[in-house]
């Protein structure tokens, strides 16, 4: 089965669509051995792990591109992918769609901020107008020849202008075309439960420690209706966490002995990105 239309089965199935976000291909390896359906490609991880600035619109299409593509490769799971405001107006929108389908991504997110972007769930944020928005997610529709690739529109509306007129938005960006919604940072619990019930469209979520919506667990956003949860910056910041932590034991005591117990280390790493399959083909061309 397609990636793309195994993607919209996951959707439109009763259970919550759990993706796990990063911004490396290793992410979708260890998510896809540990039984995740698919998996997210968030701009906040990649620009991280690729470029080490933060989210605020510094990386291009093409540095995105070339991460999504990777991880896309990497992984029989299929691959949904932010692509911030899409890279310009609504014809960079359409050469978007078409360069991520090309590349073996299943599904991308376009959010209605104006560039430069910021994460979500920083401040002075500023918008687009619907309009312009609306022209956006209907050149998305037009420009992919998958019908099954999925068309995810963010609204940033909530904390730039309020919580009903990210609700409106929603529903224009509904309208236009999009498959599923996503309103980013609702700030307090009636907020996440109402959403589900305002949009019509399913809906998405993101769960992103420290930041301005509080948490829930999978299943409570199920029952609440939504049907993707995505765990953006989860792997990031605990990657993160380790690198300070190994690199400040190597520096402090000399060596990571009290450490190893913590890692992966040589041969299971190997295992872990399939040398042996490797080393097994290359056998077979000499």
């Amino acid at each position: 089965m397609k990636k793309t239309k195994y993607l919209r089965e996951l959707i439109e199935q009763d259970e919550i669509l759990v993706l796990p976000g990063g911004g490396t291909p290793l992410v979708g390896i260890i998510a896809e051995k540990i039984g995740f359906k698919s998996v997210y490609m968030s701009g906040y991880g990649a620009s991280a792990f690729q470029l080490g600035y933060p989210d605020i619109g510094l990386m291009t299409m093409s540095e995105s591109l070339t991460q999504a593509k990777n991880m896309a490769g990497a992984t029989n799971l299929p691959l949904i992918s932010d692509i911030d405001t899409g890279y310009g107006n609504a014809i960079n929108v359409k050469r978007t769609v078409k360069e991520y389908e090309l590349a073996g991504i299943s599904g991308v997110q376009i959010e209605d901020q104006d560039f430069p972007k910021k994460c979500g769930h920083m401040e002075e944020k500023k918008l687009i107008s619907s309009e312009e928005m609306v022209g956006k997610i209907k050149a998305a529709v037009d420009a992919k020849t998958d019908q099954d690739f999925v068309i995810i529109a963010r609204t940033d509306a909530r904390t730039v202008i309020g919580f009903e007129e990210s609700i409106k938005r929603a529903n224009l960006y509904a309208e236009a075309g999009a498959d599923v919604i996503f309103v980013e940072s609702p700030l307090n619990e009636e907020e996440v439960r109402k959403i589900p019930s305002l949009v019509n469209a399913p809906v998405m979520i993101n769960m992103s420690e420290g930041a301005k919506t509080p948490l829930f667990d999978n299943h409570e956003l199920q029952e609440m209706g939504y049907k993707i949860v995505v765990w953006p910056s989860s792997v990031t910041w605990s990657v993160a966490a380790t690198i300070k932590k190994t690199l400040e034991e190597i520096m402090e005591n000399g060596t990571t002995n009290n450490m190893l117990d913590e890692m992966i280390t040589f041969h299971d790493f190997n295992s872990l990105m399939g040398l042996d399959k490797f080393i097994s083909d290359a056998k077979k061309y000499e």
